[in-house]
This record gives structure tokens, C-alpha cells and sequence, in this order.
């Protein structure tokens, strides 16, 4: 039975008016004893449809997470506010202090890992303790579909029915399929599906091919002043781009499985604590993070999927203000992820990937609105444009380049696929140089058939025959034809590409338009710093940045007044509400001096 009344607890523990979205609804239906998967969007609140059961229901609720460091990150926020939670992990050295809370009823959230939750010894230590609720986040790793696969969470069906309690699943990514999955492998009703959509419009997409990237990534960390990651395909390239963002003055590292544990954590801890660090990372790194001020994601490579592009770039602006993500792409990338596909994943999945594949080389490729493309592949209806991203500021023309293609590829085709783009522009510009003369291409019928503007289309081109697989490339550099050549070269399918604005110098400009100069805020922020050096933790745990433009813009003068901001509860008021109103009072007299 409910114990506190729920908007009571809303105001009181996280310092909220009112319910966001579709929280209320997926808390109503935990309330009342009914299951529920609820796919809402990074930065929706998902946290909080369990956080307040747990307070609301009498025992422990038992949240199923991936990742240790998310696990950390979650217990460390939750404590913030006030909420009992643990985390049992391989590292916690407090673990039988842990187990004896949670047999005693002292805790309101465990966290533990599906490998440890589907245990016969936590089943039994189950057994002993009162349980509320189980919530599994990150749910979309249940389906086989999902991009980020584990099989350990298909394994946690007979604990979830064991002890009969309400279940949770919760996930920002996973589109029709795989909620269908989810349902079924966690035995939750479909009419306990709650989709709050997936559109996230604070975040702002760049999609650009790439020209130069250690120039265009440091016009962009040089444009965006907090914190950003960047993605990289390969270690070696995090350790590049790392130590050429330093160039640029902002603190930056590396992060990716090689390196030193100890060097590996520290870097991640740094990350969490600073307000301006640039990390270069493989993918993994950020999943486990619950930072809500990234300001920026960049992938430097396409990534493996558009799920996992969204899941990605919906690390960035967690907190709700304007982010930006920018996708830097070449047609290289396509032709790698193609032979990953043939040659790492099972055959059975292999048709699944090359349509994911193929969904991605459109998005990257699309004229039109990126924000609707992605919104559509998860089922929804959006409008034609959002005003919020590269092709709806700036639409590009198009221009069709079918006979250009055509020409590439026959040129591939009589060079006996064994050649690149470059030499294939030399033979279709005609330059009658000895490597062409040697190899007897001068008298070849697509010899110098291309004019001067043509073969300024040549790379481009290219490279988007590549991404809709019509041209392959092989381990030497050769290209050769995929199956998308064919209506092409008989004319049955038209090749369309955006003509690219000049190329980008940053978002200086946006970003003085949506964080205008404010020394009040400014002062707040170093406050903040101040009190999360002396309590240990990152500043975001002690106020988020949307609670401190809140407080400037208010400029109160009593604890009441500032009870009456969103995000700052009853604990939180307690331990800094003095020190905060004092911060104000200091930093207001300065400017009037």
C-alpha cells in the first residue's frame, strides 16, 4: 500500500511542481500493481518513475542496471535527494552492510547488474528482504533487436515471476520490433506499452562529410565551452584526437578499453567532475554516465546503427538545455561496416544489420529534415520539418548526379574493379598519365568522358554510392559493385545528393544566443564548484545548470522563495539553502558596486 502521497513526495524529495510528460502515467500504473514498459526519451525522467515508487511503497525496489558506473552515478544522485540506495557490484567493499540494509527494510533502492540478479543467491537473498518493485533500465538490451544486446537480461524472466511484483522497464531506444520483444521476454501486457516519443528538441544535428577532421573537431570544441564527447571508431584514434583537442586549450582525454585501469577511471571520474573536459571515447564510454550537462556529442565515424546514434547523441543535454550533435562521415565508413557485417556477425543476423546499415546511409544522406527521419524510424508521425537541425537551418539544394554515377561505375566495371576513386577520376578526366597508359586504360571507352564539373562530382558521388551500397570497397582499396549498382546503371533508380554548404566554422554564434552573458549565473556556478570539491561529488549533483539560471533569473531572498524552484527538495534546501541564498546576496552587491 502507498505510504506517502505522490505530488507531496514530488515537491518535497526532488524539488518539482508537477509531473513531466508521460511520468505520472507510467507511475500510476507501478501504483496499482500493473507492469509497464515505458520508452521515453534521454532527459524525459525515467529515473524518477521508479525513484518515487520506491519512496511511495512499502519495501525495496530493485532496479536491474548494466553498467557499474551508471549503477554509482544513480546511488550518488538518489543519496543527493535524500532516497536510501545501494548498489551490489563486484566493487562494493561495503557489500555485506548492503545486504543486511536491504534484509532490515533500511533501503529504498538496490542497484544490481542482471549477471548478479539472475543468481541463485540473490534469489534467496531476496527471499529474506521485502521487495516493492523491479525496475529494468536500459531495457532495450533484453531484445535481440536491441543495438546494445545482453544476454543475461533474457534470463531474468523467472525472478520477475517469482516474487510477483510489479516490473518496470524502462528505455529511451527501441523502435517497433523491439518493443515487441521486450514485452514478450519480460512478460509485460501490451497494454502496459507507454511511449512517450522520442523526439528530443534541445538537441540541434549536424551531419557533415568529413574534411579535415582534427580542424572541424576543434572548431567545434572551440564553439561549445562545456563538456562534450567525442566518438571515435578505433583506440588509437581517441589517443589522436585527444592530444589534438588539447591543443585547443580545453582539458581532454582519452577513454577506451586499453588503456590502464586505473588511468581509464581517472579520466572517467575527471570527465564526471569537470564542466568544460572534452572526451575522445569508443562507444562504450557514456552509457555508464549520468552527466546532465554534455553540450556537445561528435561521432567521427558513423556509428553502427541509427539506435545506437540516437542512444548516443541522447547523452548530450540531459538537462534540457540546448546540445548539439554532429555526425562526421566518409564513405569509407560505410564500406567497413559492410565487411563487419560479412565477416563478424552471425548469418543470421546479417540481412537485420544490412537493413540498419542501410536506414543509417540514408539519414546521412537525406536533403530533408534529420530530426523526422529519425522520429519516423521509431514509429512516429513527425512534421515534415523541426527548425532544429543542418537541412532544416540551412536547406541544401540537391542536384541530380545519375549519369554521373552511371559513369563511375562503368568506369569500375572496365577497370576490372580493382582500382579507387582517385585513379577512377583519373581515367574518367582523361589524364593520360603513365600508370593509366601502363595499365591500357587510355583506351578504354570511358576514357576522359567526364568535363571539369563533373569530376568536382566525382567524390562525392562516390561516396554516396557507397553508403547506399552500390559500390564496395576491398581490403587493397579496389571498388567494386554491391547490389544497389544495378538499377542504377539501367537507369531504374535515380541518384539525388545534397549539394553541402560551405563548410562550417563552429556555432559561435548559437551559442552567445542561448547562453547570453549573466555574471549572477557565472557566480553560481563557481559556488557550485566550491560545493561539490568540499561534499566529494560532481556539480550537477548539487544543482543542475537549468536550477541556477532558475535561481539567477529570481534572485531570491528567502528559503521559501527558493523552495519554490524546480529541482530544489526538502534535503537539498537544508544542506545548501543558506549557503545558496547568501551566494545571491554576494554576488548581487558585487555587480551593484
Amino acid at each position: 500500500m502507498p505510504v506517502r502521497d505522490l505530488d507531496q513526495l514530488l515537491h518535497d524529495v526532488f524539488g518539482f511542481s508537477s509531473f513531466r510528460g508521460v511520468q505520472r502515467e507510467v507511475i500510476d500504473r507501478v501504483m496499482a500493481g500493473q507492469n509497464a514498459l515505458a520508452v521515453m526519451p534521454t532527459g524525459a525522467g525515467k529515473s524518477l518513475c521508479y525513484q518515487l515508487p520506491a519512496l511511495a511503497l512499502e519495501g525495496t525496489a530493485i532496479v536491474i542496471s548494466p553498467l557499474i558506473a551508471l549503477m554509482q552515478d544513480q546511488v550518488r544522485s538518489a543519496t543527493a535527494n535524500g532516497i536510501k540506495a545501494a548498489s551490489l557490484t563486484s566493487l562494493s567493499e561495503d557489500w555485506r552492510q548492503v545486504q543486511d540494509d536491504l534484509v532490515r527494510g533500511d533501503l529504498d533502492i538496490l542497484y544490481v547488474a542482471p549477471e548478479r540478479a539472475t543468481t541463485d543467491g540473490f534469489g534467496r537473498l531476496l527471499e529474506q528482504a521485502r521487495i516493492s518493485l523491479f525496475a529494468i533500465d536500459e531495457a532495450h538490451c533484453v531484445s535481440e533487436w536491441g543495438h546494445d544486446f545482453r544476454p543475461d537480461y533474457r534470463l531474468l524472466r523467472p525472478l520477475l515471476d517469482h516474487f510477483d511484483r510489479p516490473r518496470l522497464a524502462l528505455t529511451a531506444t527501441a523502435d517497433r520490433r523491439t518493443r515487441e520483444d521486450i514485452l514478450q521476454q519480460l512478460g509485460i501486457s501490451e497494454d502496459g506499452l507507454i511511449v512517450a516519443g522520442f523526439d528530443r528538441p534541445n538537441i540541434r544535428y549536424h551531419v557533415v562529410p568529413r574534411q579535415g577532421l582534427p580542424s572541424q573537431l576543434k572548431r567545434l570544441a572551440e564553439a561549445h565551452p562545456g563538456p562534450g564527447i567525442v566518438y571515435c571508431p578505433s583506440r588509437a584514434q581517441t589517443e589522436r584526437v585527444a592530444e589534438s583537442l588539447r591543443d585547443t586549450g580545453r582539458p581532454s582525454a582519452a577513454y577506451h578499453a586499453g588503456l590502464d585501469k586505473p588511468v581509464r577511471e581517472g579520466n572517467q571520474q575527471a570527465f564526471v567532475a569537470s564542466e568544460d573536459m572534452v572526451v575522445a571515447a569508443t562507444i562504450a564510454f557514456g552509457m555508464g554516465i549520468d552527466k546532465p550537462d554534455v553540450r556537445f556529442i561528435a561521432h567521427a565515424g558513423v556509428p553502427k546503427s541509427i539506435e545506437a546514434y540516437y542512444q548516443e547523441t541522447g547523452r548530450a543535454g540531459r538537462d534540457g538545455d540546448p546540445a548539439e550533435a554532429w555526425l562526421f562521415w566518409g564513405a569509407e565508413d560505410f564500406a567497413r561496416a559492410r565487411r563487419r557485417i560479412e565477416t563478424e556477425v552471425e548469418p543470421d543476423r546479417r540481412q537485420q544489420e544490412r537493413e540498419r546499415l542501410n536506414v543509417l546511409a540514408a539519414f546521412v544522406e537525406a536533403a530533408t529534415c534529420r530530426r523526422a527521419i529519425l522520429l519516423r524510424h521509431f514509429g512516429e508521425d513527425p512534421p515534415e520539418t523541426c527548425g532544429n537541425c543542418d537541412n532544416c537551418l540551412n536547406p541544401p539544394a540537391t542536384i541530380d548526379v545519375t549519369v554521373v554515377a552511371q559513369k563511375i561505375l562503368s568506369a569500375a566495371f572496365r577497370t576490372e574493379m580493382r582500382f579507387g576513386v582517385a585513379y577512377l577520376a583519373q581515367v574518367l578526366g582523361g589524364d593520360d598519365n603513365e600508370k593509366v597508359r601502363m595499365n591500357g586504360h587510355h583506351t578504354l571507352s570511358v576514357f576522359g568522358i567526364m568535363d571539369g564539373e563533373e569530376l568536382k562530382l566525382v567524390r562525392p558521388v562516390a561516396r554516396s554510392l557507397m553508403a547506399r551500397d552500390a559500390l564496395r570497397t576491398d581490403d587493397y582499396g579496389g571498388l567494386s559493385f554491391g547490389p544497389g549498382a544495378k538499377p542504377i546503371l539501367q537507369g531504374k533508380e535515380q541518384v539525388v545528393i545534397a549539394v553541402p554548404p560551405p563548410p562550417a566554422r563552429g556555432s559561435k554564434r548559437r551559442a552567445r544566443e542561448d547562453y547570453p552573458p549573466d555574471p549572477l549565473f557565472d557566480a553560481l556556478r563557481e559556488w557550485r564548484r566550491a560545493q561539490a570539491v568540499e561534499q566529494g561529488v560532481p556539480p550537477y549533483v548539487i544543482f543542475h545548470d537549468s536550477t541556477l539560471r532558475a535561481v539567477a533569473a529570481m534572485k531570491p531572498s528567502s528559503l521559501s522563495a527558493l523552495s519554490t524552484i524546480d529541482g530544489i527538495g526538502e534535503k537539498k534546501l537544508e544542506r545548501y539553502g543558506e549557503s545558496l541564498l547568501t551566494a545571491v546576496e554576494t554576488a548581487d552587491d558585487r555587480q551593484d558596486a
